[in-house]
This record gives C-alpha cells, structure tokens and sequence, in this order.
C-alpha cells in the first residue's frame, strides 16, 4: 500500500523532499532489522493540530534503541522539534501519523553493533484517519506465540521484532479475520499484532500484565489512567484465552488502532456483537481528550502552530 507521503521529511537533521531521502543498499537494517520506529498521532481539531504524548514517545523510542545500544544521535529536544516541524513544514492541517525511525546505517554485514555504529535517523508524516471499522473487528487466537524476553527484549520498537507480528497477521486473514491475538510462551493473552488488548469482567478493565511480553504501550497507559480516574476497577493481570472469550467487551489499544472494539472472538460473538457500553464510554473519553475538549487531559497534547 502506497501512502500519501508528506513532501518534505526530515532526514538527519534536515528537512529534504521525499524522493531525496535515499540510503544504500548496504544499510544494515535492511539486512539485520536494526530500526528502532516510533508511531505518533496528531489530531486537527479545527483550531489546531494536537499530538498526543510526544514526550512520552520520545522517551521511549530512544529506550529502545538503547536495549540494543544503538545510539540516537539527536536529542530529545531535538527529536521533538523535528516531530513538531515536519508537521509545519507540510503545513498538515488535517489529523495525520507520524512516523519517526532511526536505523543503522552502512555498516555492511557485522553484526557487532555497538554505540558507535553509524546511525540514520528519519520522520515522515501522512494524513490518517482509522486503521479499523470503529463499529467493530473479528479476530481469533492465532497459532504463532509472542516472543518473550528471553529472546529479545519485549519492550523495544524494533522492526525486527515485527516480523512476529506480521506472521500473526497473515494468518489471521488466512482464516477470514480482522486481527490476530496472541499467547505468550506460556499460553497466557499477550497482544494483538500492534496493539494491546483490554477486556471487560463484570465492570473490571483487564489488562496482561507485561509479564505475558505485552507492549508497555502508550495508549495501553492512556486508558489505564482514564479507567482509573473514572473510578474503574482496573486490573493489570495475566489471564488465558478461555477467559478472553468469556468476557463482556473487548477492545484494542494502539496509537494506530486508538481504541477499537472487539464483536467476535475465534467466531464467538462477544456480548452482543456490538460494542458494549464501557467499550464506548472509552471511546469517546479518548476522542475528546486526543480533540483537546477535555482540560484534565490537555498536558498529554502538544500544539504544533
């Protein structure tokens, strides 16, 4: 799929077209998966263009770097302005994603990467709206396991670790679904391919805990403050899959996926195949405070003019 990529991006320190941004095919990334990525959303809300936790994704994509002591070589101040200024040098006016990512470079076939290592780093933009129908998706418990720390750090953003993802993926439209869910190595709920997975047992808000190798997610974190300070009982806690099934609601969690309810589960209706009424309270918690209409939450957004 070919996105409508912002005209300009910012590469290395600069803001260059597009078509310009090229590396070489000696890039180690492309060889290893050494790229480290972050999702961003920002929301135009008529006024002006809001992005929601900057600070909180710019923390993280350089923790992950350095789980695999890949150096970014910017700081977060300035990775937070070139977020905020690939936005004003598009002039985006319109709720977009921000993709910013950074990688090691030519660095032929060694696989002893080190602080030193050459880095690039990259941020591009395009408009986006929903990755799924907010009336609802299927999906089903997948046969592939998230890996778990020991293998590879669980809590990194890196783009080789989404090569787990993407098997879960396909076989979740192999078998007619919307998305996949899957089990950790000990057959406990662990996530869905890109996005953590939340569920409701009479009025309780479950989560896995991270123990089951789920994304310590940013949006996952969102709905874990906003179900508290609604009085919620929310509960962090490892459960299987005969639960998952069992429960009142479900829903999905993700910078891209935002809050996304569940209807059926391994062809199990969930309630009554709608979203269920938390589900949509959450929903609509989310989009007045990513839309800057709910003040308690207006330190989680980051004007951009």
């Amino acid at each position: 799929m070919k996105l409508p990529l912002s005209k300009y991006v910012w590469f290395d320190g600069k803001y260059i077209l597009a078509e310009k941004a090229q590396i070489p095919i000696t890039t180690h990334a492309l060889h290893y998966g050494t790229s480290i990525f972050e999702g961003i959303r920002a929301y135009w809300n008529g006024k002006n263009l809001h992005v929601f936790r900057l600070e909180e994704h710019v923390k993280r994509f350089r923790k992950s770097g350095q789980f695999y002591n890949i150096s970014l070589n910017f700081t977060d101040e300035q990775i937070t302005n070139a977020v905020m200024g690939i936005c004003k040098k598009n002039n985006i006016k319109k709720s977009c994603y921000i993709r910013p990512f950074y990688f090691v470079g030519d660095y032929g076939i060694n696989l002893h990467v080190t602080e030193k290592s050459p880095t690039n780093v990259a941020i591009f933009t395009f408009p986006f709206g929903d990755l799924f129908n907010k009336n609802g998706i299927t999906t089903a418990i997948v046969s592939w396991r998230k890996f778990s720390d020991n293998s590879t750090p669980t809590q990194a953003k890196m783009g080789g670790n989404y090569l787990n993802s993407i098997i879960a993926t396909q076989e979740a439209k192999r078998v007619g679904v919307d998305e996949a869910i899957l089990l950790d190595q000990n057959g406990n709920v662990s996530e869905a391919p890109g996005e953590n997975i939340f569920i409701i047992k009479e009025g309780q808000l479950i989560t896995p805990s991270l123990s089951s190798s789920a994304l310590e997610g940013i949006t996952r974190d969102a709905v874990l403050k906003i179900g508290k300070d609604l009085d919620m009982d929310v509960i962090e806690r490892n459960f299987k899959r005969s639960e998952l099934i069992m429960s009142d609601e479900i829903f999905l969690t993700g910078t891209a996926a935002e809050i996304t309810p569940v209807i059926s589960m391994d062809s199990k209706k969930i309630g009554n195949g709608k979203p269920g009424d938390i589900t949509k309270k959450m929903m609509q918690e989310y989009s007045d405070i990513v839309m800057n209409k709910n003040i308690d939450y207006a330190h989680w957004l980051t004007e951009v003019y």
